[in-house]
């Protein structure tokens, strides 16, 4: 549900806003239908730290925006603090599997809605398997599966993961990593730097106000008293599609969408891993990295998961193309989902 800091209407405006956002940055230079995306710019952070070999190789400044715009709003609001300590290992393989299944479907659930906006009816086969995923997971923990509990820790706990990302961003600016540095000749797609970097910052501090998760989205899908976060998503795709629109990146088709592909089987599996995967571990990836912003130590550890995940897609040759999927692909989709499940039902029956 969303927090209780936003009215619902407001929540409605700010996730609008955010979508519109979104729009403007691929308008502006960012990949298409990808203004913000939690699994692959930690992707692409991980080629920028020499993780793999072949792929994209860059340090996404919204990354950095994100963290730090929710660091300073609970700041400034006095409700920021450290908290860790719940079933950390486990957090970071789930976010190994989540960023698989995002490489293969072709984006995270916060890039599935900017590409539903953008009109990519790929992204409905892609939302139809992440509801059942998180679905399924629903099922189990209404029977005893629970990620576990963080508790309050020191403040320096809490800051290791904004200030781990603030030092790769300045190893970034000054050249120091693998991947092409903001003045090479040519750096994969991006708005230009500060827009981004400020574009995100404001997103990412309207993301913690509101608690916005794609996940918690899905979630009320199922039922409950409450559907603002579904709602709120549906006001960040319609805004994402009018600003689309209006620069003319708005088309309604599965052919021919940038970074998607047409596999309706395997974006919908792949997304079911990715339900499954972040409905265990407590949010969607870029709502890990807000509450990295947030001081919550072990979101951090998901956001390191995804990171080496990114990286593994690449180096296994398990990440899709416009092309389609690779065999590696859809055997890791398989296998992730059968190794969650069998995870879940180990703690469901240890509880």
């Amino acid at each position: 549900m969303l927090r209780q800091e936003t009215t619902p209407r407001l929540a409605y405006a700010l996730l609008a806003a955010v979508g519109a956002a979104c729009a403007f940055l691929v308008i502006e230079g960012n990949p298409g239908n990808m203004g913000i995306c939690g699994a692959c710019f930690l992707r692409d952070t991980g080629g920028a730290l020499g993780l793999f070999a072949k792929g994209p190789k860059i340090f996404r400044p919204e990354l950095l925006g994100i963290v730090f715009g929710a660091l300073v709003w609970r700041m400034a609001r006095g409700q920021w603090t450290g908290r860790s300590g719940s079933y950390a290992v486990s957090r970071f393989v789930l976010g190994i599997w989540m960023a698989i299944g995002a490489l293969v479907f072709l984006g995270c659930p916060f890039r599935m809605l900017q590409r539903l906006g953008g009109g990519d009816l790929n992204a409905v086969v892609g939302a139809l398997g992440l509801i059942v995923g998180v679905g399924v997971a629903r099922w189990f923990e209404r029977r005893g599966y629970n990620v576990g509990k963080t508790a309050p820790v020191p403040m320096a706990v809490g800051l290791v993961g904004p200030v781990t990302i603030a030092v790769v961003a300045g190893l970034w600016c000054m050249d120091w990593l693998t991947g092409p540095g903001p003045g090479s000749a040519a750096p994969p797609p991006h708005a230009p730097w500060m827009l981004s970097l400020a574009a995100a910052g404001v997103a990412g501090a309207i993301l913690s106000a509101t608690g916005f998760c794609a996940i918690s989205a899905c979630r009320q899908v199922w039922g409950g008293p409450k559907r603002a976060m579904l709602l709120a998503a549906v006001c960040l795709v319609v805004a994402y599609a009018i600003v689309a629109g209006s620069g003319g990146n708005l088309v309604f088709a599965f052919d021919g969408q940038p970074a998607a592909h047409t596999d309706h089987a395997w974006n919908a599996l792949a997304m079911i891993l990715v339900g499954l995967t972040g409905a265990f571990a407590g949010g969607c990836p870029v709502r890990q990295i807000v509450m990295t912003g947030e001081g919550n130590g072990d979101a951090f550890v998901t956001v390191a998961g995804l990171c080496v995940g990114g990286a593994l897609a690449h180096t296994l040759g398990l990440a899709s193309s416009g092309a389609g999927t690779t065999d590696g692909g859809r055997y890791a989709v398989m296998v992730g989902i059968a190794m969650v499940l069998i995870y879940a039902t180990a703690i469901q029956r240890s509880e």
